[in-house]
Formats: structure tokens, sequence, C-alpha cells
């Protein structure tokens, strides 16, 4: 499988998570349906105020750029003592992107609050006409493919989750009909 600018959905593939642990973690089969749905609650409200705070771009992007854009929200709780290596493999992702003519991934850093490390917006789809020049990158700089890159990237992540998402955008355009995602 070749890169795409969107980890998620082509490295990891869309919509999967990991396994929990022991402790609220891989295993842990005694947890209350009510944590579950807490977490899960947790997550969306997480999930909202980041492509909350992703709004300015979309100002900045001219109206049909950002209207009906699909967009990748991926968040990442890290294994112990893997925060660094876990963020230079994302870096080195980055830098193909760069290479082939696409922006980097908007990385947000956990300060405070729940139990998430990492969170990553992307879009979730590379434009066909950037595919060859990431595969390029891609390429050069050595980065694992396929299910190489999967177990490359396991390696670093206790648990993570995804979504596709439409935005950004308003409230106010969102009202006016549901954009035709593109």
């Amino acid at each position: 499988m070749l890169p795409n600018a969107a980890i998620g959905p082509v490295r990891l593939a869309a919509g999967s998570t990991s396994a929990r642990t022991e402790g609220g973690h891989a295993g842990d089969r005694t947890r209350s349906s009510l944590d579950r749905r807490q977490e899960i609650v947790m997550k969306l409200r997480i999930i909202g105020l980041l492509l909350s705070l992703a709004l300015p771009v979309a100002v900045q992007a001219a109206p049909d750029e950002a209207a009906g854009r699909r967009s990748m929200v991926e968040i990442y709780r890290i294994a112990p003592g893997q925060q660094d290596a876990f963020l230079r493999l994302i870096a080195r992702c980055d830098d193909a992107n760069r290479m082939a003519g696409l922006p980097p991934r908007e990385l947000y850093v956990h300060s405070d609050g729940a139990d998430w490390d990492f969170v990553l917006i992307q879009p979730a789809e590379t434009p066909k006409n950037k595919q060859a020049a990431l595969d390029a990158a891609w390429k050069k700089l050595g980065l694992p493919e396929g299910a190489d890159f999967f177990m490359a990237i396991r390696r670093f992540i206790a648990e993570h989750s995804d979504t596709s998402a439409i935005g950004p955008t308003t409230a106010a355009d969102y009202l006016k009909g549901p954009p035709a995602v593109r």
C-alpha cells in the first residue's frame, strides 16, 4: 500500500482502535458500561473542541476550499516512554508531505484533562495530483509502507482512535445545507 497524507485511514486501517490494557487499558473486561459511555462522551468533546480550534484555518482558506473537506481526527495515547519516538515518526511523515507540496498534520499536545497524549488533524485523503509526489517522498525518506508501517507505528501506541469529519466549517455555513464532500 502506498503512503497517503492521512496516516490514520491508510496506515492504521480506517476506523481502527487498539485494544485497551490492564488498569483501564488492554484486556480489562470489568469496566462498566457507564465508564465506557463517559469515555466516549469525553472523546467526542475533545474532537469537537479540536475541530473548533481548527476553525481559524477554515476562515483563512477560500470558502470553496474549506466547505465539504473531509478531515481525519486521530486521538493517541502513547505507550510509556514512546512519546519522543512517536513524534519523530510523525515529523518524518510531515517531511514527506512537505516534499510533496502537502501541508503537515495539525498536532495538538495534551496539557490537562483526559488521558490522551496527541491529537492529529489532517485531510482524510491525498489529492490525486499529489499522490505520486508523496509516494516518491515517502520512499526517499525510507519510511515504512503498508504492513511495515502498521507494525512500526503500533510500537508507540497504547491506544488510538480516529474519526472522519466534514470541516472545518462554521455552524452558519453548515446550516445552509451539508456541503458535498470532496
